[in-house]
């Protein structure tokens, strides 16, 4: 009998599209995983595959995706706590997510966020999908927290980049860990405003996070994959495209791999 496979999806903006690439390469081999958990951009993909939607059907609208899309500019930013109204996220996540609530996925699924008030990980497990997913990804002062009861939820990734302990307490057999903030914090030349230097800061920080978790949880991790995008940011709505087609090649070359550990 084979064995469940957990697929732990990591943050990472514009990168995470990567995702949908290699849950297409697994899809085209006929392995469907049994379990997903995501933080940030992981949660947007995986909440939407998990819930039923289909890879082509997320190429499709993320290769698609522009600026006036996603950017509704807060008029009051220090008060309101963002850039961003973060309202054409919502929106966005409420058409495209199949099924409502998360309990009642056909695929397990859970998503980290950090509330900012108690300092604690906060982990979705049921509940309205389309609030626990942009929770999951709303980056600190760029998308407006969201308030959940007495938590003031943002990115889980504060916390929580790569969430392999909760797939694998989840029940998976096997953990794959899809990273795809790899060299996100390479040099650069200079730093032109307040909103560079911020962005900055958090790529050297995931950049740390990121060795930190990968020992952590080697133990409980049987596959952690990195899909090469040197030179992209996880900022930017652009080359999603080629974060599309790394994610799918990093898939095809360990297509082999992974069956084996599921066998």
């Amino acid at each position: 009998m084979s064995k469940t496979l957990g697929l732990a999806l990591g943050s990472g903006g514009a990168r995470g599209v990567a995702h949908v690439g290699f849950l297409q390469a697994l899809e085209e081999e006929g392995i469907k995983p049994d379990f997903i958990a995501g933080c940030s951009m992981g949660a947007v993909v995986g909440g939407c595959y998990a819930s039923g939607m289909t890879t082509t059907e997320m190429r499709d609208i993320v290769l698609k995706l522009k600026k006036r899309h996603i950017i509704d500019l807060s008029p009051k930013p220090i008060t309101q706590l963002s850039l961003l109204r973060s309202k054409k996220i919502r929106e966005l996540l409420v058409a495209n997510v199949k099924i409502k609530n998360i309990e009642d996925f056909p695929i397990p699924f859970k998503c980290v966020a950090t509330d900012l008030l108690s300092g604690n990980l906060h982990v979705f497990d049921k509940g309205e999908a389309a609030v626990a997913i942009q929770a999951s990804s709303t980056i600190p002062s760029v998308f407006r927290p969201i308030q959940l009861e007495d938590k003031l939820l943002v990115d889980g990734g504060c916390l929580c980049r790569v969430p392999v302990k909760i797939v694998k307490e989840m029940g998976a057999d096997v953990v794959i860990a899809v990273d795809v903030l790899k060299n996100c914090s390479e040099p650069v030349e200079k730093l032109d405003n307040i909103l560079a230097l911020m962005l900055r800061v958090v790529d050297v920080m995931d950049a740390h996070t990121t060795g930190v978790i990968k020992e952590r949880d080697k133990d409980m991790c049987d596959m952690w994959l990195e899909p090469e995008m040197k030179g992209m940011s996880q900022y930017l709505i652009k080359d999603l495209d080629k974060a599309y087609e790394e994610g799918y090649a990093v898939g095809k070359a360990n297509i082999r791999a992974i069956k084996e550990l599921i066998s």
